[in-house]
This record gives structure tokens, C-alpha cells and sequence, in this order.
């Protein structure tokens, strides 16, 4: 009896796995043919690594990453992040705002400033317009502020700084020759005791020539004096001595034969000078006038 033996031959062939075209409103991608073995496809915009039994690999631009096992890219919202370049903005002057989303996995997405609802939180912004364009108020010192984006339940904070640009423009303060901040230190908010022309402490000094000084508005004892004194055996000469001298400022001797406002002068050539402490001593050495009167100009670097 003889027995017939069949032997089946199974011929395992590559196939290829086609894909239909995959289009949205903002991208379309063009179909590809991949082995069976995995492999790797690749473009000017984007590369596909390929594994045996399942999409594997990803999908990588500039633009977006895209992990395979999953039917799409699953986010979710951790915060909002707040940009602005530079984070300054002058007083008075605007600054646009731009917020991302910052995704679960670290990564970034752009939100349009119209995307999320604007607001103040802290700081001298008078508001935030719809399209995150951040203005600033009047403000006597640099000043930090506070910009926040909402979306939904989600929001994003940014610290400013708004800057004083303008020293004399202040609220009550505005223009009247003395910086708003130094009245605000040592006066506070609205203080009619702040003005020019006032003196507060009675020493005859008044606000204007003791921020011009570098004084103390509050302390009668914060002066700026002026002596003349004999110099020993120069019977033609005068020290004239005043203080306190204080660093950011300047100082100029000036004499006058009599007090009219054309007369005064600077002292002539360049008179010998020393300093001890916070005096300053300036040696007239032509005082042999029969009378002339001394005044020291002072001046903020």
C-alpha cells in the first residue's frame, strides 16, 4: 500500500498596509505605504518610525508631537503661562499680553489674547483690554502689578513692573518741582503739608530747598548753614564754611556787593577748597571789598 504524502508550502510575502488620505481644516496628509517589518517614512515636514504589530513610534515637527498606541494626542489643561516682552511698562504707556496653555505633559499651546477673559489683580494697571493689550497708570516709584488670564476653569498669572518715568507727575504732587516720591515718603498721599513752599518743621527752610539739599522736611535740626570766619594773618581773606554737603549734589559759591538779583557772581579764579566731615570750607581770597554778601547755589546731579 503505498501512502501519498502532501506537502503543503506556506509563502509568507510582504504586504503592504495602505492608508486613505487623512485631511482636516488645517492639514492634510497624504497616504503612505509601510512593510510589514516596521520600517521608517519619512518627509521634508515630518518622520515615522514603524514597529511590527501596532503604529509604535511617533510622529515628530516642529509644530506638534503625536505618541502612537492612541486613537489621538490626549491633553489636558494644566495652567495658563503669561508672556510679555519686555515685563516693564511705563507709566501711562501700554504693554500686549500673550498667553499659552501648558499642557499635562509640559508642552505648550498658543491661546489667541481674545481666547481668555482679562483682569487686574494687583498693581497701578488701569486695565486689560479684550485683546491683552495692558495699560498703566501714574505711578510716584517703580511699582510692581499683577496681570491674571482666565480660561474656564484655568488661569495664569504675570508679575510687571510699571516704571516712573516722569518723577514730578504724580497725583496732588504733579508738577511742582520737587519728586513725588520723596513727598510721598515724607509726607504720604495728599499731604498739603507737602508742598514747595511749605515748612513743616519751622526752621525757616522750606520743602523745595530741603529736597534740592538733600534734608529732612520733618527735623528742625536738618539745616543747610552757611558761616564766614576770618582766616588767621590774611586779613583779606574769608572761609566760608557750609554743610552739610551731601553726595548727588553740587556746589557753587557765589557773592554779590550788594544783594541786587544781576550781582551775584561766582567767586573769581578758582578758590582753594577742602572738605571735613559734611562741611565744606571755600576760602574767598579777595575779600577786601568794603562789603559783600555770600550765597551757596546748590544743585541735584
Amino acid at each position: 500500500m503505498k501512502t501519498k504524502l502532501l506537502i503543503l508550502l506556506t509563502l509568507a510575502c510582504p504586504m503592504a498596509v495602505s492608508a486613505a488620505p487623512r485631511a482636516s481644516a488645517d492639514y492634510t496628509l497624504a497616504p503612505e505605504s509601510v512593510g510589514g517589518a516596521g520600517g521608517r517614512a519619512s518627509s521634508a515636514d515630518y518622520t515615522v518610525d514603524h514597529a511590527i504589530g501596532g503604529p509604535g513610534g511617533a510622529v515628530a515637527s516642529a509644530d506638534l508631537a503625536l505618541r502612537g498606541g492612541y486613537a489621538g494626542q490626549l491633553y489636558e489643561v494644566a495652567s495658563l503661562a503669561v508672556s510679555a516682552s519686555p515685563t516693564t511698562v511705563g507709566e501711562g504707556a501700554s504693554r500686549q499680553l500673550a498667553v499659552q496653555s501648558v499642557l499635562d505633559d509640559d508642552s505648550l499651546l498658543s491661546l489667541a489674547p481674545e481666547d481668555v477673559a482679562w483682569s487686574v489683580v494687583s498693581g497701578p494697571l488701569t486695565g486689560i483690554d479684550a485683546a491683552g493689550l495692558a495699560t498703566a497708570g501714574l505711578v510716584y516709584e517703580d511699582t510692581p502689578a499683577t496681570a491674571r488670564a482666565t480660561h474656564g476653569a484655568t488661569m495664569g498669572d504675570l508679575s510687571l513692573t510699571v516704571l516712573d518715568t516722569d518723577p514730578d507727575n504724580f497725583g496732588s504732587y504733579a508738577g511742582d518741582g520737587i519728586d513725588d516720591g520723596w513727598q510721598v515718603f515724607h509726607f504720604g498721599l495728599d499731604n498739603p503739608l507737602a508742598g514747595p513752599l511749605m515748612d513743616p518743621d519751622g526752621n525757616g527752610q522750606n520743602n523745595l530747598f530741603k529736597f534740592t539739599a538733600g534734608l529732612d522736611p520733618n527735623d528742625p535740626m536738618s539745616r543747610f548753614l552757611l558761616r564766614i570766619d576770618p582766616v588767621p594773618g590774611e586779613p583779606q581773606q574769608r572761609n566760608l564754611i557750609f554743610g552739610p554737603i551731601i553726595a548727588g549734589r553740587s556746589y557753587q559759591v557765589l557773592q554779590s556787593p550788594d544783594l541786587s538779583p544781576a550781582s551775584w557772581q561766582p567767586l573769581p579764579d578758582t578758590p582753594p577748597t577742602s572738605d571735613a566731615g559734611d562741611q565744606r570750607t571755600v576760602t574767598d581770597i579777595n575779600a577786601n571789598a568794603p562789603e559783600m554778601f555770600y550765597r551757596v547755589e546748590i544743585q541735584r546731579d
